[in-house]
């Protein structure tokens, strides 16, 4: 297979199913964030998280895949994109996941701050992509048809990465960062330094 085609060299690109549309178009640029949280997830996961949590992210690395082949069909076109399409079972697994992470973890008494370890410094960046990814999901489908479960699947996701990393800094033995608020630095001189 040969990577480069030069079918894509004025500014457009092929769906499945045939269409060529502007590589601005809305649908490509939701397929495209998708991609972009694809490789967030496997930066954190070149990072060498715990067991769980590497296999955890390679499975989602797996359904973003297809999500995003998805995403890649012509509008109207039910192509058969080669891979089974995401269910109301995959969101409800996610939700399994979050449940099971949150059973270990201290309650949630504060706002948290991204940080902490390694890997719970890069869960959050994959989040806030992954909150993109959705913003997009959520413009296409003002547009045009979307599955209700890709739309579910994206926000359970964003809140699993949350937990995730939450679960990444009681594994490393790590305190989540707090957030203090106004009220709880005054009285601190923020001039000094």
């Amino acid at each position: 297979m040969k990577i480069y085609t030069k079918t894509g060299d004025e500014g457009h690109t092929g769906l499945f199913g045939g269409a060529r549309v502007s590589k601005a178009d809305a649908r490509v640029e939701t397929y495209g964030e998708v991609d972009e949280l694809n490789s967030a997830l496997g930066a954190v996961r070149a990072r060498g998280p715990v067991p769980v949590i590497d296999a955890l992210l390679l499975a989602l690395q797996g359904e973003l895949f297809v999500l995003g082949a998805e995403l890649a069909r012509a509008p109207g076109k039910d192509v058969d994109v080669g891979v089974a399409l995401l269910t109301a079972s995959d969101v409800e697994r996610l939700e399994r996941a979050i449940d099971d992470f949150e059973r270990e973890l201290p309650p949630l008494k504060t706002f948290i701050l991204p940080g902490g370890s390694e890997c719970a410094s890069l869960l959050p960046v994959a989040r806030s992509v992954c909150r993109r990814a959705e913003r997009r999901l959520v413009a296409l489908a003002d547009h045009e048809a979307v599955r209700p479960e890709l739309l579910r699947y994206m926000n359970r996701l964003s809140d699993l990465l949350f937990v995730t990393a939450r679960y990444a800094n009681f594994r490393a033995n790590v305190t989540d960062v707090p957030w203090l608020g106004r009220k709880a630095r005054e009285g601190t001189d923020e001039t000094e330094g």
